[in-house]
């Protein structure tokens, strides 16, 4: 009896020490908490989504479609990434989108070789970025109102080189998006190459270099940052000019993937891409956050939009489950920093 007594102990000896353990690694990287939660909304989608249109959705065309349709907006959330986790905001994400795009069409159809048009483009949304960077550190202008600005500054811009929409027929651009590479029934085009390299760079430097270390600490006190004598003026107008060269770098994946620029482009893209951000786990609040989980947060987003095409449902609900999923996940953050706050 005295054995089987201590083999019972033994066992809840065990389990209290793993649920100790689980615990202790959940309190340790609580900032990993709100990426954890995406991660399992969106094998939850899969999960129901494949249940109830019967095994037709989880298939290797729909998953790599996943990426070949978003592949835009998960470069804007990579530059989104860096500008939030410093504590900032960049409304005009989708106007340098739509301005770079149908500058680069306007561009190729006047005869000037890629070579050239395409790093116009990308030194276009990067000197926007610029703007937006110095009107926030130099001139104390808010973040919200600085990067408004540069909306309607880009927006006007576009309107400038066109009017309406300019078909691409540039061979390079379109083999961006025409081209697959094929394995097995999966599949994957060089703008979804170009969006995974977006994002490893941008996990590279945001968890690997000193830039990064520095974006981290400003967003959790900028005062702390400046008395550690980290780089803070420099590397707050910096994160804006990585988010604008990213958005010019998505207005290039957008024009390839539809085949044409259009002014109107990206209306309302900037708002997606800040969704797709918090869902993904970076607080709005700043100092926390991983460009894995903006990533995540955007197949959430697609995937919610990938199911409501298939139901033939209304897109209305679009907007209304991501604005429910953001609700949840502020409050989620609001939790895990008061507990932070809590335990200091």
């Amino acid at each position: 009896m005295t054995a089987t007594m201590t083999r019972s102990e033994g066992r809840s000896e065990k389990r209290t020490g793993a649920s100790v353990s689980v615990q202790g690694f959940f309190t340790r990287h609580s900032a990993l908490m709100p990426t954890f939660a995406a991660l399992a909304i969106l094998l939850l989608l899969f999960a129901g989504a494949e249940a109830f249109l019967r095994g037709d959705f989880i298939t290797p065309r729909n998953i790599s479609a996943l990426l070949l349709d978003n592949a835009y907006l998960l470069i804007l959330a990579v530059g989104m990434t860096f500008v939030i986790v410093t504590g900032g905001i960049d409304l005009s994400v989708g106007s340098v989108m739509a301005f770079t795009g149908i500058l680069g069409a306007k561009l190729l159809a006047e005869g000037m070789p890629v070579a050239i048009a395409i790093p116009v483009i990308l030194a276009g949304g990067a000197v926007i970025g610029l703007i937006i960077g110095v009107l926030v550190q130099y001139f104390n202008v808010q973040p919200f109102i600085a990067s408004l600005a540069g909306l309607f500054l880009a927006r006007g811009l576009a309107f400038v080189v066109s009017l309406s929409s300019i078909k691409v027929e540039e061979p390079a651009i379109l083999w961006l998006q025409s081209t697959r590479f094929s394995v097995g029934g999966w599949y994957i085009t060089p703008t979804g190459i170009i969006a995974l390299l977006a994002v490893a760079v941008a996990a590279f430097v945001m968890h690997l270099t000193r830039m990064g270390r520095t974006v981290y600490a400003i967003g959790g006190s900028e005062s702390s940052a400046r008395l550690m004598g980290l780089k803070v003026a420099r590397t707050k107008v910096m994160v804006y000019v990585i988010s604008g060269f990213c958005a010019g770098l998505a207005g290039l994946v957008l024009t390839a993937y539809s085949g044409a620029g259009y002014p109107r482009n990206g209306i309302g893209t900037e708002l997606d891409a800040i969704a797709a951000v918090v869902i993904g786990g970076t607080l709005l609040t700043g100092g926390r956050g991983y460009v894995i989980g903006s990533m995540i947060g955007v197949f959430v987003y697609g995937t919610i939009k990938t199911i409501i095409t298939f139901m033939g449902a209304e897109q209305s609900w679009m907007q209304i489950i991501v604005g429910a999923l953001l609700l949840l996940f502020i409050v989620v953050q609001r939790a895990i920093v008061a507990r932070s706050e809590g335990r200091g």
